[in-house]
């Protein structure tokens, strides 16, 4: 791994005592989702007299998934609410795989559900089961919209599959996500009027109702009102464009007392730019600066259409905002020596860790992956940085022909030798991360002191 060194020691920081791992609500929130499955199980066990035959067999598998895919709705829409409780406390990446991983169960359930009930009902009726899917579908009250909102939800799922993603613009996957809160609708009224657990259990149907509203309500506050007070209340600006190294740019903007948003280095927002073109797509950016009085700044790398565009925005343009959110902070913390491992314009919210983090001279390090010397984005600040910090800053860049340059569990070891004492956090296109991760790993460091955080799911 070639490195280059910039920064000596100078200014001194106190450091930070050494502290236990933070305490996240990842654990509680957990028991709780799966404290209610099993709730919404003990219904189905509670509202049944008795299984006797095949029909029954199949009736009652296909009731449970049902009760589960009603349940699992619910969850994957409240994951996703930007509760500042999970965005911060476990953080926005890992909500956002207990999200997608909880989709791929509910849509499994959802087709178990479909194919049990309609097979148990023909086999109960003797009937065919296009013959029984007609009449169920068309006689049976809300039935027709729940089919509709469950048409919905597979084709979410199929563009959401990573295969078919790639081929589709974020746009198209992002509004077709929003119907989703059509389909819940639909399918709503279907569980109620049609599902045995529900009919005469007026218990149970207000407990569905409270669950139903609850989830509404914290998509509600948190995605709607919460957002418009922000941006009625700061009111931000862009102030300018700087061209940061190729194809990589700097938007600094500006507002009404942005310090009082209570942002920390490492947390990001998501952005949208109410410009032609541009007003339609809202997109996660971290701040690559500590907020400063009346001053908020993100770094951006042209990898699309709509990303290349944020370099031409004009001043004055106006901002939408959402956030503070993320985990990837000082509070994730637990020993007094950091790595900061950055690759490419990951090196956004590590460098405002850089510049934060409380420190010791030489407790502090930040390792930057880039290509080569002119991909170095925001390299004259960490260097300014480091100077002032008595920081370490290292460039691991490809050699003159080309060849990459790796990050290697033995490499690490080379440029930190007590590397299995450090905090390590790491920020970087996925390849790199996971590489990243790997070497980290061998070099000794504990996965609980590897923080990070990305933006895919």
């Amino acid at each position: 791994m070639a490195t280059t060194r910039g920064g000596t020691a100078a200014r001194q920081h106190a450091a930070p005592p050494t502290q236990r791992a933070p305490r996240t609500p990842a654990g509680p929130v957990l028991a709780l989702i799966y404290g209610g499955a099993a709730v919404v199980l003990a219904l189905w066990w509670t509202s049944t007299a008795s299984v006797v035959g095949p029909a029954d067999w199949l009736i009652g598998a296909g009731r449970m998934a049902g009760l589960l895919t009603g349940y699992g709705c619910a969850v994957l829409v409240a994951l996703m609410a930007r509760v500042p409780a999970l965005e911060r406390g476990i953080g926005s990446d890992r909500v956002a795989r207990w999200h997608a991983m909880g989709g791929r169960y509910v849509l499994s359930l959802l087709t178990a559900h479909v194919v049990l009930i309609l097979w148990g009902y023909s086999v109960q009726d003797r009937a065919s089961l296009v013959h029984e899917t007609k009449t169920i579908v068309l006689t049976y009250p809300e039935m027709l919209k729940g089919t509709i909102g469950s048409l919905i939800l597979l084709a979410v799922a199929i563009v959401s599959a990573r295969t078919v993603r790639r081929k589709v613009s974020y746009e198209t996957w992002y509004y077709l996500h929003v119907l989703t809160y059509a389909a819940i609708f639909l399918a709503f009224g279907h569980q109620l009027a049609d599902g045995a657990d529900f009919i005469g259990n007026t218990t149970a149907q207000y407990a569905w109702y409270a669950m139903y509203l609850g989830v509404a309500a914290l998509v509600l506050w948190f995605r709607v009102l919460v957002p418009v007070r922000l941006n009625m209340r700061h009111r931000l600006r862009v102030e300018a464009v700087v061209r940061e190294a190729p194809g990589v740019y700097s938007i600094l903007m500006r507002g009404r007392r942005p310090e009082q948003l209570a942002a920390e280095s490492g947390q990001f927002f998501r952005w949208r730019f109410l410009e032609s073109g541009l007003w339609w797509t809202s997109s996660p950016y971290s701040l690559s600066a500590a907020p400063r009085p009346g001053l908020l700044r993100i770094t951006v790398k042209a990898n699309g259409n709509h990303s290349a565009a944020l370099g031409m925005l004009r001043p004055g343009t106006r901002v939408w905002a959402e956030g503070p959110y993320g985990a990837l902070t000082a509070a994730r913390r637990t020993r007094p020596k950091v790595l900061l491992l950055a690759g490419g314009v990951g090196v956004t919210p590590l460098r405002a860790l850089f510049e934060t983090l409380p420190a010791r001279p030489g407790d502090l390090t930040l390792l930057y992956r880039a290509r080569t010397s002119e991909d170095l984005a925001l390299r004259g600040e960490l260097e300014s940085i480091a100077a002032a910090r008595g920081a370490r800053l290292y460039y691991a860049v490809n050699a003159p022909d080309g060849a990459r340059s790796p990050i290697t569990a033995a490499g690490l070891r080379e440029v930190l030798p007590d590397i299995d004492r450090h905090d390590v956090y790491l920020c970087g296109p996925p390849g790199m991360a996971e590489s990243s991760y790997d070497a980290l790993r061998a070099a000794g460091v504990p996965a609980s002191r590897i923080h990070h955080e990305s933006f895919e799911l």
